[in-house]
């Protein structure tokens, strides 16, 4: 019996041919006040939580995606993403930014009803988050990202989502420093940051576009 061959996934670079090999994905959960509160959370005691998607789930700006299955309530959640290009364990606050390769807008992709049957049964997130192309995932800009700038989500070009970077509880480099206490860290480590407020619904046939500023925007649709 053959050997499977597999993919390693890739994203791209802005402003060059090479492209960037992704290890694992990382996402922070209710990293801004306001969601957090929509989400029915209190964020002045919110500790940073996180969960994960497989590698494999990205998929790049101009991508028309088939509707996930097992689900009738998909939400967009747009998010800062960073790009390490090296890791390490228990890392400090302030070498968390050495680290990093650079940066990005995505938007994590959530079957809203899956999770909340799983809330409900104390039960994982996994299939609610991590199912097959749950990460979108536009061109990176090398660099340490900024700690200010407007985060934008629009659905067929009305706005659902609006904030600014500087509104996130935990920074970049201090969530870097608290997973890494959890996992050891490894260049090809992309992390979700957190999703400003007004997280909602998305339709079969529905267009969706991220926008960071001073990020290449990232842009995909929905097969009707």
């Amino acid at each position: 019996m053959l050997l499977p061959e597999v993919d390693r996934p890739t994203i791209a670079i802005a402003g060059s041919s090479d492209r960037f090999p992704v290890r694992r994905i990382y996402c922070v959960g209710q990293n801004y006040a306001d969601h957090a509160r929509e989400m029915g959370s209190d964020p002045t005691r919110q500790a940073p939580f996180f969960f994960a998607k497989p590698g494999d789930a990205v998929v790049p700006d101009g991508s028309a995606l088939p509707f996930p299955t097992r689900t009738v309530d998909l939400h967009h959640e747009v998010e800062l993403v960073v790009a390490l290009g090296a890791g390490g364990s228990d890392i400090a606050p302030d070498a968390a930014e050495r680290l990093i390769f650079g940066y990005a807008v995505g938007i994590d992709l959530t079957r809203r009803d899956l999770q909340a049957e799983a809330k409900k049964a104390g039960r994982p997130w996994d299939m609610a988050k991590g199912f097959d192309r749950s990460a979108p995932i536009g061109p990176i800009t090398p660099g340490v990202p900024p700690a200010q700038g407007a985060i934008a989500l629009t659905v067929d070009g009305e706005v659902r989502q609006r904030g600014d970077l500087d509104q996130m509880i935990w920074n970049v480099a201090e969530i870097i420093a608290t997973l890494s206490t959890f996992v050891e860290l490894r260049g090809g480590d992309l992390i979700f940051t957190g999703t400003p407020a007004g997280v909602g619904p998305i339709r079969a046939g529905q267009v969706v576009r991220a926008t960071i500023d001073g990020v290449q925007p990232l842009e995909i649709s929905f097969d009707a």
